[in-house]
């Protein structure tokens, strides 16, 4: 039986950290980390972070498309090696691929090709949600065309066998935000980072945003924020944490950290959808703490998951989680 099922876009992740500079037109820059082959994709990187952090591979699946190319090979290979249980369809269409810049200092630069994720099929991803009755089904969107059409059919479908329906976007490509909102009612937790919390919302601010993906239906919502911290919101409390202190190599799939970090909290608590709506501020802060721990360790090496694990987590815990939490503002919040 399954505890998580990850959905949405795979990605074979060519990244290039720790860059003095990007190179100008017939320029020659040195890429002194080398360039990395990883895999990328919200529910890839989410899967294999949530293995390191001990939760068992046999219980954590994987669902996506990829192509019959070296890349989709690649992944699948990954993949397989953490012993996750995967469902992978082969499609006619080129694996997704992205090109990662990180200079020193700035935030990625991302480069996309969009290719097999945008034929993975909504009827297989509801199929398997109710075949496998994940405690947690998570659905990565915005670039899977053809489950993005019917992303409100699938949650509503997937919150009648999970406790928790989580969602996670990216800036959809070639159709506007409101692609989602039929989902948001079924959404039990909802990611993004701020950016995409008001081009979604088009809020002027941060709090406008989170009222209107709580008006939508949205149970919780978590926005990170970077070297700001994050914030949780519920219809009981606001919750806004600093973030933590860490040699930052690469922040590529810090993001994906994150969530991971806050599904192994919830699985370990067992709350449901409506005991999140209702969560106190203490609640909401522990599971921030642990969410931008797994965060702050993706960003100490190269790729996407390869800086994270449940020791470097924990040793960020105990070493600044009590400063952090006497940081943490809580406050009430009335919609």
């Amino acid at each position: 039986m399954l505890r998580v099922l990850a959905c949405g876009f795979l990605v074979a992740d060519i990244v290039v950290a720790d860059l003095e500079r990007v190179a100008g037109p017939g320029e020659l820059v040195y890429a002194p980390r080398g360039i990395v082959l990883s895999v990328g994709g919200h529910p890839a990187n989410v899967s294999v972070d949530l293995v390191k952090l001990g939760v068992e591979p046999e219980s954590v699946g994987v669902c996506g498309a990829v192509g019959s190319d070296l890349f989709g090979d690649f992944i699948v290979r990954t993949l397989e090696g953490y012993g996750l249980k995967l469902f992978i369809e082969r499609v006619p269409a080129s694996t997704n691929k992205n090109v990662i810049l990180v200079v020193k200092g700035e935030d990625r630069r991302f480069h996309v090709e969009l290719g097999a994720s945008n034929l993975l099929k909504p009827e297989a991803v509801i199929g398997l949600a109710e075949r496998e009755r994940p405690e947690v089904f998570y659905l990565a969107s915005g670039i899977t065309d053809l489950v993005d059409a019917r992303v409100g059919e699938v949650f509503e479908r997937a919150a009648r066998v999970s406790r928790i329906t989580f969602a996670d976007v990216v800036p959809p490509h070639g159709k506007g935000w409101g692609y989602i909102l039929p989902a948001l009612p079924h959404v039990a937790v909802f990611h993004c980072n701020e950016s995409e919390a008001r081009g979604l919302t088009g809020a002027p601010d941060l709090e406008g945003a989170l009222r209107k993906l709580l008006g939508w239906g949205v149970k919780l919502a978590l926005v990170t924020m970077g070297e700001r911290g994050a914030v949780a919101a519920n219809r009981r409390r606001v919750v806004e944490q600093p973030a933590f202190k860490v040699e930052v190599v690469d922040p590529t799939g810090a993001g994906d950290a994150f969530c991971a970090g806050v599904i192994w909290r919830l699985l370990e608590l067992g709350l449901s959808a409506s005991e999140l709506s209702e969560a106190g501020g203490e609640e909401l802060a522990e599971l921030l703490l642990y969410g931008q721990a797994a965060g702050a360790s993706a960003c100490t090496a190269p790729g996407t998951t390869e800086g994270v694990s449940r020791d470097k987590v924990e040793e960020l815990v105990e070493g600044q989680g009590r400063s952090l939490l006497e940081k943490t503002k809580i406050r009430s919040f009335s919609r």
